[in-house]
């Protein structure tokens, strides 16, 4: 099943080109309600990043979300083309359904070229990825909770460093942080652009779950409502999806009915790749106040 899901995630990144900057995309077998933004985000990207020159590396993507789309239907991805120079490359894609605007991107491409500036913030230390749980293991007992997670596409392997917003609950638990091994499950081609689109998709996945497990609560057990408002991805070094990268969440602030989101992924070897940070208009509703 795992192999099949990545190769409809990989057909779903593989974008039909109508003309030079408009492109259409399908959604996966398995879908929620409304399209998944990390799909959406990585779809967008990929259209931006196909009407670039080859070689020049991404450097930021800027999403916000104004509808849901609708999973019967292909999306469509119109690109405006902003900048062109040798080094930097700017677009803006138009995410639409028809006559309905469903999201819009700024992506950012740019060759700095060298320089004698390097630093990160360090990766957390965390048990080998191959030591911890997989999401199926995790999720086992906990299938009429988290149904939509148990149904979910599963074309990239998560396994948890921490236990998870649901075992987190369960356990009566509170944690201000969650750190997640990453990998595609399979074989990746070889194009920079799948790799980092794989990323963009993937940074939709927990970065959110901090806000909730900060207060001890969870999806399935508690009344929350969570949606997206704004999401952004600055790449600062390329990324191999191919191999395990760490997805390490924290949330700064909740306040007035929304929350922020932050993320940074490391690699194997401790390197910054890249840092996310995402708004969501995030609810809580105590069953015991009123509706």
């Amino acid at each position: 099943m795992s192999s099949s899901d990545l190769e409809e995630l990989l057909a779903v990144l593989d974008l039909t080109r109508v003309d030079d900057d408009l492109f259409t995309g399908s959604h996966p077998s398995r879908n929620p309600v409304r399209t998944f933004g990390g799909q959406m985000m990585a779809q967008a990207f990929v259209a931006a990043s196909r009407t670039v020159r080859t070689g020049l590396p991404p450097s930021t993507l800027s999403v916000h979300f104004v509808a849901g789309g609708d999973p019967s239907r292909d999306l469509e991805f119109h690109v405006v083309r902003l900048r062109d120079e040798r080094r930097f490359a700017n677009r803006r894609v138009d995410v639409r359904q028809g006559d309905v605007l469903l999201a819009s991107a700024l992506v950012s491409h740019m060759d700095g070229g060298r320089g004698n500036l390097d630093h990160g913030v360090e990766a957390p230390t965390v048990a080998e990825p191959l030591s911890v749980p997989s999401i199926e293991e995790l999720l086992v007992g906990y299938e009429e909770t988290v149904p939509l997670f148990v149904e979910a596409l599963k074309p990239i392997e998560w396994r948890y460093t921490n236990d998870p917003a649901w075992v987190m609950r369960n356990k009566g638990d509170r944690l201000p942080h969650n750190r997640v091994w990453l990998t595609a499950k399979g074989a990746m081609p070889d194009d920079p652009v799948i790799h980092a689109a794989a990323l963009v998709y993937s940074s939709d996945t927990t970065v959110l779950d901090s806000i909730i497990t900060t207060h001890g609560l969870s999806w399935g057990f508690d009344r929350i409502f969570a949606v997206t408002m704004n999401h952004s991805v600055w790449f600062h070094r390329p990324v191999a999806f191919d191999d395990w990268v760490l997805y390490s969440t924290t949330s700064p602030v909740a306040a007035a009915s929304r929350g922020l989101g932050t993320g940074h992924f490391f690699g194997r070897d401790g390197t910054l790749l890249a840092t996310v940070v995402q708004e969501g208009i995030v609810k809580y509703f105590p069953e015991s106040a009123a509706d």
